[in-house]
């Protein structure tokens, strides 16, 4: 990695400056923008909302498992009038383990949602020109303060990004509204759109499978036509157990779909998409994974490793990819300061989450990934249809997979979800050809790039939550 590479990325941070020589040149909203002046936004009114969507069985990943998922919405409206409601997925086990294992399910979610509140409070009465310079402001504190409440010292940024991703969408969407923004492109401040200049006519859509998954149902997807597969692995138990029901796992999986042939990839086979959530301590014990991979011929089907190790493992991961595979960070990557360690320490992939860690450090994340080489797709944190849009924002604007022609997103909320169909139809947009998959993909052509993927239209459902009570 160079310094002239790290350098660039300080420069495009707005919360840094960059050294060129002597000099030292600081960030501004007019830069970063591209704008001579950008209006001031005074947020008059807040509030906050939630509802429980059940699972249709206990997800299990990271060592554990969920069996509801808290939906949370913030409302915002400007003192010229302007409201916007902005959703969120919390995801308690995925951001920070510790937390889930310390707390009830709903005891980690409340923790969590009332960061969101914070966040709210902090921002009612200010006023301010750009999400991106907002957030930056806000994620110290938000993150203290659920240090505190929560008990946990270590609280990992992705856990405070997470609680702030409905009040991020709300920022967008009200700046977006003031400054007469009606399509995505347009709001992509120009620092970060080399990082989102790709316009991809399909984006794949990669199912979910946690570990003891039914090998029916992974024959069955396949045989609809999906032709990446996230895997999770990891499994409960000690180092041992586990390694040892990944290895099961993963035999079982490639004698059943290993010789399926699609035309999406470059050797004409499914690749297979294994995420290990951070659940392997040791080095070693997952080169035993990769051995018995090779052993039994699938190593070569292995597209994308994610988050082998926990963040707290420094160590190179050029052994790993030497051997084939891309090895993807995800929730380690908390910050784009924290995706140019990863990919310093030899991850050469970034699962980005627009409905994960908010959409203003996405941008950033994918703008450090795109400086350096690095590939991103787009990963879900099992969230609701109109989120998947959001998302998919992102993935057909990121520069393609390599081997692939297109962008590539996963979205499991279809398959977790008890009540999906009903969500479904709190989108606008739930009758558009681009929300639906087929031959496993999305297809996104022109009406999706017109339409920003209906991300800009107000849902019914969401807006009557907010009616009572205001004036």
């Amino acid at each position: 990695m160079s310094s002239e590479k790290i350098s660039r990325r300080e420069f495009v941070n707005t919360s840094a400056t960059m050294a060129f020589g002597l000099a030292t040149v600081p960030i501004s909203s007019e830069n970063l923008f591209n704008k001579k002046s950008l209006p001031m936004i005074k947020i008059a009114k807040v509030d906050s909302n939630f509802e429980r969507e059940p699972l249709s069985r206990p997800f299990g990943f990271k060592g554990g498992s969920i069996t509801n998922v808290w939906h949370t919405m913030a409302y915002l409206e400007s003192d010229s009038g302007i409201s916007k409601i902005g959703l969120g997925t919390q995801g308690v086990l995925w951001s920070d383990s510790s937390v889930a294992s310390r707390h009830s399910e709903n005891g980690g979610n409340a923790l969590m949602y009332a960061m969101s509140e914070r966040a709210l409070q902090m921002i009612k009465g200010i006023s301010f020109n750009n999400p991106i310079d907002l957030l930056d402001q806000l994620l110290p504190e938000v993150l203290a303060y659920g240090q505190k409440i929560t008990g946990t010292p270590q609280l990992r940024k992705t856990f405070a990004l997470n609680s702030m991703v409905g009040v991020d969408n709300a920022l967008w969407l009200l700046y977006a509204a003031e400054n007469g923004i009606t399509n995505f492109d347009d709001m992509v401040p120009m620092a970060y759109r080399p990082g989102l200049s790709a316009r991809h006519d399909k984006v794949a859509s990669i199912p979910a499978l946690g570990y003891g998954t039914a090998i029916e149902e992974i024959k069955d997807l396949a045989d609809e036509g999906y032709f990446i597969l996230k895997i999770k692995i990891g499994a409960p138990g000690t180092q041992k157990e586990m390694l040892e029901k990944d290895k099961a796992f993963l035999n079982n999986i490639h004698k059943t779909i290993g010789k399926y042939e699609t035309i999406h990839s470059s050797d004409g086979k499914i690749p297979y998409y294994f995420d290990a959530n951070g659940r392997y301590e040791k080095k070693e014990t997952f080169m035993r994974f990769l051995d018995y991979a090779e052993k039994i011929g699938a190593l070569d089907q292995i597209a994308v490793l994610e988050e082998p190790f926990d963040e707290k493992n420094e160590s190179s991961v050029n052994d790993i990819t030497a051997r084939g595979p891309f090895v993807a960070a995800d929730e380690s990557a908390h910050t784009d300061i924290e995706a140019l360690t990863r990919i310093q320490q030899g991850y050469n992939c970034i699962a980005v989450k627009a409905i994960a860690k908010t959409l203003s450090m996405t941008m950033k994340i994918a703008q450090v990934a795109y400086e350096n080489n690095v590939p991103c797709f787009c990963a879900d944190l099992t969230v609701n249809p109109i989120l998947v849009e959001w998302n998919k924002c992102v993935a057909a604007r990121l520069p393609a997979f390599p081997n692939m022609n297109f962008g590539l997103q996963e979205t499991n909320g279809w398959q977790n979800y008890r009540n999906w169909e009903t969500m479904m139809s709190y989108n606008p947009s739930r009758d558009a050809s681009w929300t639906k998959t087929k031959n496993g993909v999305y297809p996104t052509g022109k009406d999706f790039f017109e339409q920003s993927g209906g991300i800009f239209r107000p849902s019914e459902h969401y807006v009557a939550m907010f009616k009572q009570g205001k004036s």
